[in-house]
């Protein structure tokens, strides 16, 4: 099931329902002053961890419930909280999600996602009303578009599409066989002039006979880390390469030539962006040290360094780390960063 390809239906109620290409988000009638932003953030085409990072940016207290769905690569994600509850048919088994029953959220990702129903209030006997993106306000979403007609389990299965025909391809002409050449006689070997010998490079046995040293090996070594991060949690971590950190942090530059070492943190409260900042060795002035950016984070970052007052990092601007800093990501998560 893709959510830019199938339409979705839904029962009119009090909560708003926000549909676009890539998320579908329901929040209740109180978020009125909040329904703007995340419709005009859905409506651009934002993805599921932008659009949880927007919805709890003010923390969990003022939001008392919630549904967020994405559909993405064939693989369903959906965050509930609050009096909602979603139930997913699979090929073979029944998925429901409530989000009564915890007090954060309930999180689930799930594949081969056949249909979904959303429940946020008590439905009334009207007519289902196709959408495909907008804002409206609604009690139960179905998606396919449910149909009352067939009965209260039935969903409308997009259109088939018919493959495209299949053309043979010409016939490859094998190319002439290619002769092989006669095979190159090494010429023999010439003794060096005993004037040309450079004495680095060669050694005398007792017997007189000079001898080619063997060259040393060329070896790889690896990155020496420039620092030691302790975080709160005990963990240690050394700066030897890109480290990023968050609540659930992915590499948005798969270009960058290394594979980045992931620091996951806990956040009780939700107040740590999935991927908050990256830490990494220094260039140009500041090889030799560690340098932190805040990747735009929801709440941001404050980097306290020794004798200076505490600073919020500006988003994208590298700064950097010396031994004894310490590195704030909010709710209770604290790097020190010490020499390596």
């Amino acid at each position: 099931m893709s959510e830019s390809s199938v339409s979705a239906s839904y029962r009119p109620g009090d909560w708003f329902g926000v549909f676009g290409e890539h998320a579908t988000v329901v929040l209740p009638p109180s978020e009125k002053g909040r329904v703007a932003r995340i419709w005009a953030m859905v409506d651009e085409g934002a993805g599921f961890d932008e659009v949880l990072d927007a919805l709890i940016a003010d923390g969990l207290r003022d939001l008392p419930g919630f549904v967020l769905v994405s559909e993405l690569d064939g693989e369903t994600k959906v965050v509930i909280r609050g009096p909602a509850r979603a139930e997913f048919a699979l090929a073979e088994d029944t998925e429901t999600v409530e989000g009564s029953s915890v007090t954060t959220w309930a999180e689930r990702s799930l594949r081969g996602v056949r249909s979904m129903r959303i429940e946020v209030a008590e439905a009334d006997e009207a007519d289902d009303l196709v959408i495909r993106d907008g804002l409206v306000r609604v009690a139960r979403i179905d998606r396919p578009a449910y149909r009352a007609d067939a009965g209260p389990e039935s969903v409308i299965e997009p259109e088939p599409v018919e493959p495209e025909p299949v053309v043979e391809p010409e016939p490859v002409v094998e190319p002439e066989p290619v002769v092989e050449p006669e095979p190159v006689v090494d010429p023999e070997p010439v003794e060096p002039e005993l004037a040309d010998v450079d004495e680095t490079a060669y050694f005398a046995e007792p017997a007189g006979n000079w001898h080619v040293a063997d060259a040393a090996p060329v070896v790889d070594l690896p990155p020496s880390p420039v620092a030691r991060l302790t975080f709160s949690s005990g963990e240690v971590v050394e700066v030897d390469r890109r480290v990023l950190v968050g609540r659930a942090p992915e590499d948005r530059q798969p270009d960058a030539g290394d594979q980045p070492r992931l620091v996951p943190v806990y956040s009780p409260h939700q107040e740590i962006s999935s991927t908050h900042l990256e830490i990494r060795p220094g260039t140009d002035s500041d090889v030799g040290f560690a340098v932190v950016t805040d990747l735009r984070s929801t709440n941001g970052t404050a980097l306290e360094r020794p004798g200076l007052p505490p600073e919020d990092l500006y988003p994208g601007i590298a700064v950097r780390l010396v031994p004894g800093a310490v590195i704030d990501l909010g709710d209770g998560v604290r790097i020190h960063v010490e020499p390596a």
